[in-house]
């Protein structure tokens, strides 16, 4: 074993100590009783331990191919983590989509639920709940007293999620959590205490929120240029001119717009609107499915589908990760996620869907890319498949490691890759991708555009408010423009990119960027070249950067 791969493992446990949350989410046994420590000197710790690791990485001299990797690998995610828990942003940050409110609730999706010693650590976990919200409370205060607050737009929405996980007319999470697990006498009255006294933490965050932190929030949802090359940077795992990616995303934009006109008139008739096409597809009653539950059991047919038909062809998916669970969550935010398999595969991995509040019919042109994205061959292929390389690729790469516009780059890429290879021929499908490529591409133009208040082209091919800056409302606008989401998941959409800078365009310049790098493949191999070769040694280098994804693919 290599000193990297001993340097790997030792930061990994050392890492699952500090953060038990993380380890079960990661799929690491051994930790699913505990609670993360969400104090200031907690958030210290992790952040020393990723410290005096690049000090002792940086030192390290490769010995072969996959210690180089692992090194770049390793050095530009975990430098990049460090630079973002110095400038305070990992402590601070609170938005809808990520804040340890949400890693304390989030964990339990996750977490085995058969048996009594699963349930005896759900019942740990909800009666410690009230200790690690009152320390992250400690800690944000202690990042507001030094200017470094969220916007109170989110600190404000935050508290609005917390009202629906709590009430029990709506999610009634932690109590509905309870009441779904089998257990009895002593254990089952733990259980009840620690749900109790878990809503209750909940609702009393939701009022500290409201009245200590949000009265002291930023009025500004933009980040400003220097947090958002920042973050740019870290959810990319490259440095990319904002600029011209601004103006490409335009340019985007319009072409996916032209070729969904042309999709629309093989659905309708040639010359018919966007608009147009997508009524007919929401009338098609072929396309209609009542009950989130048996909208989940399609999702479940399709994915398993997508996996027969892909191994053995395109790629050559191992047992392990021929086996996908579709999942619906007990919350109603409209975020649609992956979680991975534990490190054992007794988790394995899912797709899950939170539905919005009030939606109980599904369209399937709209979804089918969707379940491409999560499943095989985006999240569900690239994250197993890496899990499994045990034989090339460290504990680190395999369970920790994880770069936005690698990850989601990939997922985008997947959806396009399925139209190359024919699985979108059906016009409605094929909306349905371009209709996610679109939103996608709007996505790169609105958060930066929004973030960095930049001016709108006077000559932006759709003649939106040109010459004038960005502000949220005209995000929205954007976004209804050019997108068909039901308006409640947009919602969420648009404060999710606002409270999260940098995040959104990952997926778009992501996908940008690995298609790039195939390109620079086939042009180095020639006549050589294999798509099924290449998606192999791209996925075998596990998650990384990408700017180190292209120095590693450009020495294969």
């Amino acid at each position: 074993m290599g000193r990297i791969d001993d340097l790997s493992d030792r930061y990994v446990d050392e890492w699952a100590e500090l953060s038990p949350i993380g380890a079960t989410y990661a799929g690491i046994a051994g930790q699913d009783a505990r609670t993360d420590d969400f104090s200031p000197d907690g958030f210290a710790a992790q952040t020393e331990l990723t410290r005096r690791t690049l000090n002792e990485l940086d030192v390290i001299d490769p010995k072969h191919e996959s210690e180089a990797v692992a090194k770049d690998a390793m050095m530009e995610r975990l430098g990049l983590e460090l630079a973002t828990d110095e400038a305070g942003f990992s402590r601070s940050a609170v938005s809808v989509i990520s804040s340890g409110l949400h890693s304390l609730r989030g964990v339990f999706d996750v977490m085995p639920t058969e048996g009594e010693q699963a349930v005896a650590n759900i019942s740990a976990r909800l009666n410690d709940l009230p200790r690690a919200v009152e320390q992250y409370k400690r800690t944000l205060l202690e990042e507001a007293g030094a200017g470094r607050i969220s916007a109170r737009a989110q600190l404000l929405a935050v508290a609005e999620q917390c009202d629906a996980w709590t009430d029990p007319d709506r999610d009634d999470f932690y109590r509905g959590l309870a009441g779904r697990l089998d257990a009895e006498g002593a254990l089952a009255a733990e259980l009840t205490r620690g749900a109790e006294a878990a809503t209750a933490a909940t609702v009393e965050f939701a009022e500290f929120l409201r009245r200590e932190l949000a009265p002291r929030g930023r009025d500004k949802e933009a980040a400003g240029l220097e947090r958002y090359e920042l973050a740019s940077q870290y959810f990319l795992g490259a440095k990319v001119d904002l600029q011209e990616t601004y103006e490409w995303g335009f340019a985007e934009l319009h072409r996916i717009e032209e070729e969904m006109r042309a999709t629309a008139g093989d659905i309708v008739r040639p010359g018919a609107s966007i608009d147009e096409a997508v009524a007919a597809l929401d009338a098609d009653p072929a396309r209609l499915i009542p009950g989130k539950e048996a909208f989940r059991d399609w999702m479940q047919a399709l994915a398993d589908k997508a996996i027969a038909e892909l191994n053995g062809t395109h790629f050559d998916i191992e047992p392990p990760a021929r086996t996908i669970e579709c999942c619906l969550t007990p919350t109603s935010d409209g975020s649609i996620y992956y979680t991975g398999p534990s490190e054992d595969f007794s988790r394995p991995g899912r797709m899950w869907w939170a539905v919005p509040e009030g939606v109980t019919e599904f369209s399937t042109w709209r979804e089918v890319t969707t379940v491409y994205h999560e499943g095989v061959p985006g999240h569900h292929l690239q994250i197993s498949q890496t899990l499994l390389r045990a034989d090339t690729l460290n504990r680190w790469q395999r369970l920790l490691c994880w770069c936005s516009g690698h990850g989601e780059g990939w997922a985008l890429y997947a959806e396009r890759l399925m139209d190359e290879l024919g699985y979108l021929a059906d016009p409605g499908d094929r909306l349905g991708m371009l209709d996610g490529q679109a939103l996608r591409a709007t996505r790169v133009i609105v958060d930066i555009g929004m973030h960095l208040e930049l001016e709108i082209p006077r000559d932006n091919p759709f003649g939106f408010h040109p010459g004038e800056r960005w502000t949220p409302e005209l995000g929205w606008d954007f976004l209804r423009a050019h997108t068909r989401m039901e308006e409640k998941t947009l919602r969420f959409e648009w404060k999710r990119y606002l409270g999260w800078p940098g995040q959104a365009p990952s997926y778009k310049v992501g996908e940008r960027i690995w298609l790039q790098a195939r390109e620079e493949t086939r042009r180095r191999k020639g006549a050589d070249f294999d798509l099924k070769t290449f998606h192999r040694d791209a996925l075998n280098l596990g998650s990384l950067g990408l700017d180190p994804l292209r120095k590693a693919l450009a020495r294969i």
